[in-house]
């Protein structure tokens, strides 16, 4: 007797639908009308160029930056080789420390298990330190459904929030905006703020401190993430450069922390790579104005309830995929937009998730999946990139994004069917496995010159279908008169290469006289 268990099923993605990682519409057609955003483009360009010019002086000045960068990605690929028993540990130490663990299987189970943790405090209000995990799930949206309110208090997310905005940059959520833009949208959504406000930064951050000053003083509960989670010892890191972060997680009585599952590392010691790493690509500093680290609960010191929210949400699906699963190893720095002349010009709600650019282009399809639905948006976000590989150089963590970018292109290609694409590929196919059909395909092509393709500039403008794709951004040389290979066999040919050879005898044996 036998006992069939069935075949394991592949690990589940983000639920379609949920959260923030598929937008409405593809790419291409999102890019389209950001392209005609002559402010957003202004705006990117003068942020990403400073923000890349930084990086690189700081940068330069470690010997070890590359051997810095090594290690990196080398106890990031130790960690998702082990993270189930990383995790675990993890969730044993932080227990240890009177803190409680929760395990979310996708983004509406987070939701739920912070907005129940919330009512259960019975505050109605929090506060919220940036956090791109509670971006990607909708946290924000699913708890003012609940009737509760949050609070953004990261400078640029609070600019987002006003301006019932998305967020288009993992450092910098507002780098889309300019100091006169902020400056009426607190004018119109801050309560009691001084009509006479005007658009210098000081007197904004101002204004913003002002407005938060009494939600940080009166909120009982607050939400953070995390960017990393020490196995070892279960302490909890937040690194940040306005202070914000440090009153949402010294000040309230309860903190809940989201965290994606690939934010573990296993030792408290690989932080000393990491708080290297991560500054200098992310902002272009030496180190964090506020680095915040904390283990569990200290008795009469901070947060009294803290809970551990730990986030799948289709990281599990990213790692079964032997390729792909290398994007995990992303510590959020956003080095790869600032170099990306992709993202420069079309902006990041153009991707249409929470994390856009380069890594945004491997790691929603990754999470979410590309082809959940007929149309989905996500299946494009592999080809929105002109492989130049500045991102894979850029990397603190030597994720090399433009080769997972092709592998999910062939992963979307083979998903999609037969389509006219593709049985033309396979006519050229067998055009090129015959010579003989090759030789007369090539004689068919130089014949299409007598009867007037490719008109007087020898282009052409428009191929048909399914090659119209190509010439929609793009000519096309018009096939020559003669193909290399009936050149080479006629007496032209012959006498250009008797020639060729003739000329280079005599050059060897001139320089053979030279060297006696």
């Amino acid at each position: 007797m036998s006992t069939f268990l069935g075949m394991p099923a592949a690990p589940p993605r983000s639920p379609y639908g949920t959260g923030n990682l598929r937008g409405e519409r593809t790419f291409p057609e999102a890019a389209h009308d950001e392209l005609r955003n002559e402010q957003l483009r202004r705006n990117l360009g003068r942020a990403t160029r400073t923000i890349r010019a930084k990086r690189i002086n700081v940068t330069g000045e470690l010997p070890d930056w590359e051997r810095l960068r090594d290690a990196g990605s080398a106890i990031k690929t130790d960690t998702m080789n082990r993270l189930p028993e990383l995790l675990e540990q993890l969730e044993e130490k932080v227990t240890e420390r009177g803190g409680t663990v929760h395990w979310a299987r996708d983004g509406v189970e987070a939701n739920e298990i912070v907005t129940r943790l919330i009512k259960d405090t019975g505050s109605s209000d929090v506060i919220k330190v940036k956090s791109m995990a509670t971006q990607e799930i909708g946290l924000n949206e699913h708890l003012e459904a609940e009737g509760i309110t949050p609070y953004e208090t990261d400078l640029a997310e609070l600019i987002v929030q006003l301006a019932d905005d998305k967020p288009s940059h993992i450092l910098v959520p507002a780098i889309h905006r300019n100091r006169d833009e902020i400056r009426q949208i607190f004018l119109d959504e801050i309560p009691d703020i001084d009509p006479d406000l005007d658009n210098v930064p000081a007197h904004l951050a101002a204004a913003a401190r002002a407005y938060l000053r009494e939600k940080f003083m009166t909120t009982k509960v607050a939400v953070s993430g995390a960017n990393f989670g020490i196995a070892e010892t279960g302490t909890l890191t937040v690194v940040e450069s306005e202070g914000n972060g440090r009153m949402c997680l010294t000040l309230p009585d309860t903190l809940i922390t989201v965290m994606g599952i690939e934010k573990v590392l296993p030792r408290y010691q690989d932080l000393e790579v990491f708080l290297q790493l991560l500054p200098r690509s992310s902002t272009g500093e030496r180190m964090n104005p506020y680095t915040s680290l904390w283990t569990g609960v200290t008795p009469g010191d901070g947060p009294q309830d803290f809970h551990l929210v730990l986030l799948d949400n289709g990281r599990t699906a990213a790692l079964a995929d032997t390729i792909g699963r290398e994007a995990l190893n992303c510590i959020r720095c956003s080095a790869c937009l600032n170099v990306c002349p992709v993202y420069e010009r079309a902006g990041g709600h153009a991707y249409g998730s929470t994390y856009p650019g380069p890594i945004g282009a491997v790691l929603t399809p990754q999470l979410a999946g590309m082809d959940a639905a007929k149309g989905d948006p996500n299946s494009s976000l592999p080809y929105a990139s002109s492989l130049c590989g500045a991102c894979f150089d850029a990397c603190p963590v030597k994720i090399d994004i433009p080769s997972m970018l092709v592998e999910l292109r062939h992963q979307h290609t083979e998903q999609s069917g037969t389509t006219a694409e593709k049985l033309a590929m396979k006519a050229a196919a067998t055009v090129m496995k015959s010579p003989r059909i090759y030789t007369a395909a090539q004689k068919a092509a130089s014949l299409s010159r007598s009867v007037g393709v490719g008109g007087r500039d020898r282009t052409l403008s428009r191929l048909p279908a399914p090659f119209d794709g190509w010439s929609d951004s793009r000519d096309t040389a018009a096939p020559p008169k003669q193909s290399f290979r009936a050149w080479l066999a006629s007496a032209d040919g012959r006498n250009t290469l008797r020639e060729a050879a003739a000329d280079g005898a005599a050059r060897r044996a001139d320089d053979q006289q030279e060297e006696q």
